[in-house]
């Protein structure tokens, strides 16, 4: 689907023209660059390559560093490929947030926030084991078993256990575009979004 790379600014609260508040998700979208062309004679596909976001040139590799003078553009720090955009761009092209439209749904991908090594009861909603009595000690969040005894003899596949949690890439899909600021490059978007802030999201029409 066509789109564009964008930053999570934050959150904050619009009021709708019934009156009411309404929380929505600030990014900054856009401007990208295209930096590669993909063809179904060069590459077995068609897709854009985009980049966003300005990076120092001494921190960029000389190999990304030439594939970026070959777009006539500086180095950039996010590079994303889109599929079946309806117009036609050429390589250094400047795609804006123009090609999103108000009170449209948009679907955005973003990386969650990692939250380290996590028990059951966080990760999975457990309740622990019973309550807090009948002589039981440091049980309160604990699993539980984890399966039967000589049969099956082992410990199925997918059982739910303590485990590193979040830095999952996740999408949510149809959240309304409640006002683009064309002038800013910022997008006001319905609802909460996956990610810090200042974290890289992509925005699929």
């Amino acid at each position: 689907m066509p789109g564009l790379i964008g930053k999570k600014i934050g959150m904050t609260s619009v009021y709708s023209a019934e009156g009411k508040n309404i929380p929505c998700t600030v990014i900054e979208a856009g401007p990208c660059v295209v930096t590669q062309i993909k063809t179904i004679e060069t590459d077995g596909y068609e897709a854009l390559q985009l980049a966003f976001d300005e990076k120092k040139e001494k921190r960029t590799t000389k190999a990304l560093d030439g594939h970026f003078k070959k777009a006539n553009t500086t180095p950039k720090k996010k590079l994303v490929e889109f599929g079946d955009f309806e117009a036609e761009y050429k390589l250094g092209d400047v795609i804006t947030i123009d090609i999103i439209e108000e009170a449209t749904f948009v679907d955005i991908t973003g990386i969650s926030k990692g939250k380290g090594f996590q028990g059951v009861v966080k990760r999975h909603g457990f309740g622990g084991v019973g309550g807090q009595t009948h002589g039981q000690h440091n049980r309160l969040r604990a699993p539980g078993s984890i399966g039967a005894a000589s049969y099956p003899a082992r410990v199925f596949k997918g059982m739910r256990m303590a485990g590193r949690m979040g830095g999952d890439t996740v999408k949510v899909e149809n959240l309304q575009v409640l006002k683009v600021i064309p002038e800013n490059n910022l997008l006001l978007v319905k609802g909460s979004l996956p990610g810090s802030k200042g974290s890289y999201v992509i925005i699929e029409k």
